[in-house]
């Protein structure tokens, strides 16, 4: 499947600010959608779709901060690049302590622009190949029985298989056999494989 191209999702409220962001971005090769509000980028928002979110701080109805606060607890937040035409450094500390990958004040040069475009493209990209690798390794833990669940705890915490099976009540050679499984089905060919994975099955049921 061909990958989707990230965009910088462009959302102000004022039209010429809206044609001068489109005609920058779109000259630097770059893909771009605009929105007039934050309820009309919500619409249309696309959690699925990589990029960058170019968001006016100040609007009308939902400001900048506002609809930052609301993407805050949905899966696969773009990274956001605050534009704003007033500095304010309070504002500017709580929207970087949300997450924002960048503040800029108006007017703004075009590099300097393009380069905080790009690297919230990046920092999206390496998100999104986290998300990917732990969404796989939980796949891969629904795969074990309980019992599997449970030798896969023992071994991770680096006791040997007779440590196990007392601990489980059962015989080593079963244990053995549970340790194989364990193995074969999380796709790794050694303990320190397979304690990094359990280490990042854990922070994905945290976050």
């Amino acid at each position: 499947m061909k990958q989707q191209r990230p965009t910088v999702f462009v959302v102000d409220d004022e039209a010429p600010v809206r044609k001068a962001l489109f005609r920058l971005l779109n000259s630097a090769a770059i893909e771009v959608a605009v929105f007039a509000s934050p309820a009309e980028f919500l619409a249309a928002r696309d959690p699925a779709a990589p990029g960058c979110l170019l968001l006016d701080l100040e609007m009308p109805e939902l400001n900048g901060l506002e609809l930052q606060q609301q993407l805050g607890g949905r899966d696969g937040m773009l990274p956001i690049i605050f534009l704003t035409g007033h500095a304010d450094i309070p504002i500017t500390v709580e929207a970087m302590k949300a997450g924002a990958a960048d503040f800029l004040t108006k007017p703004v040069r075009d590099d300097v622009l393009l380069a905080a475009v790009r690297a919230a493209f990046e920092k999206d990209r390496a998100a999104r190949l986290v998300r990917t690798e732990r969404d796989e390794i939980a796949s891969r833990l629904a795969t074990l029985t309980p019992r599997e669940r449970e030798v896969l705890e023992h071994v991770v915490t680096g006791l040997l298989n007779k440590q196990i099976a007392a601990a489980l009540g059962t015989a080593e050679q079963t244990i053995k056999v549970h340790r194989a499984r364990v193995m074969e089905k999380m796709k790794v060919q050694s303990v320190a494989e397979l304690v990094r994975l359990a280490e990042r099955g854990r922070e994905r049921a945290l976050n």
